[in-house]
């Protein structure tokens, strides 16, 4: 996993382990963990390996989760008040929370005039598994307990009858959505350079040196003075990129 994808865990996460994938290795009728580890070995095991992927980093994910990055967000893209179309990138999206949260808040703000019409988000993961649910757009009405009512009629549809309980974004917020699979361990090229970009609650999965590299790999897609956000629990990773602290978790990105 680590040399795969990066994946870093401690001792103490041994039980967290354990609970994640007992229930994988005993539907696939293995006789514990070294068999179902063998497995993943196998050079043409990629649909299962993606699948231990998906199982050990999917974590609870909710809508404009830690509320003042995006209070923050919208405060200073309304000072900047730019006519250029703007461009955010997700790095981990999971199952497209984030990346629409971004795009009410910006609808928001395009009919009042401070952000200029044709912004883009970009999604991305490296779930097969959640990109496809975050494509479809429909969640149980609790993620989005932290949805402005008035935002939630805007830019949801309501469920009923089989669907009741579950909400759906709208094509207007979706049409300015898009997902794809990246493994941020590894470089990459073709995407960028963005205006914002939220890196939040992924990096804990990494040891410290992963961290730093996969910090930078992200921030030289970021413009000069651009917005830069990581989970508050996170704390500062001593990146080479120059950085300006904001706020807790919040940073522009130094000349």
């Amino acid at each position: 996993m680590y040399d795969a994808v990066g994946l870093s865990f401690a001792d103490n996460k041994r039980s967290l382990i354990s609970s994640r994938l007992a229930g994988r290795i005993q539907r696939l009728g293995l006789p514990g963990f070294e068999a179902y580890a063998e497995l993943l070995a196998q050079p043409d095991e990629v649909i299962e390996f993606q699948m231990a992927v998906d199982l050990l980093t999917t974590n609870e994910t909710y809508f404009f989760r830690e509320p003042k990055h995006f209070e923050l967000l919208a405060n200073e893209v309304s000072a900047a008040r730019s006519r250029t179309p703007l461009a955010v990138w997700s790095a981990a999206s999971s199952f497209g929370d984030e990346a629409y949260s971004i795009a009410m808040l910006f609808s928001d703000l395009q009919q009042i005039g401070k952000v200029a019409p044709n912004w883009a988000v970009l999604g991305t993961d490296i779930s097969h598994r959640v990109l496809q649910a975050a494509s479809e757009a429909v969640y149980p009405e609790d993620r989005l307990r932290y949805v402005e009512p008035a935002r939630l009629k805007r830019y949801c549809l309501r469920g009923d009858g089989a669907n009741e309980g579950l909400v759906m974004v709208n094509d207007a917020v979706r049409k300015h959505v898009t997902f794809g699979q990246l493994n941020l361990t590894r470089d990459f090229e073709g995407i960028g350079p963005f205006d914002v970009v939220f890196l939040r609650n992924v990096l804990i999965y990494f040891d410290g040196p992963t961290k730093i590299e996969v910090v930078d790999r992200v921030l030289r897609t970021l413009k000069p003075g651009g917005l830069f956000f990581m989970g508050t629990a996170e704390g500062r990773v001593n990146c080479a990129t120059p950085l300006k602290s904001l706020a807790p978790g919040a940073f522009r990105k130094l000349p």
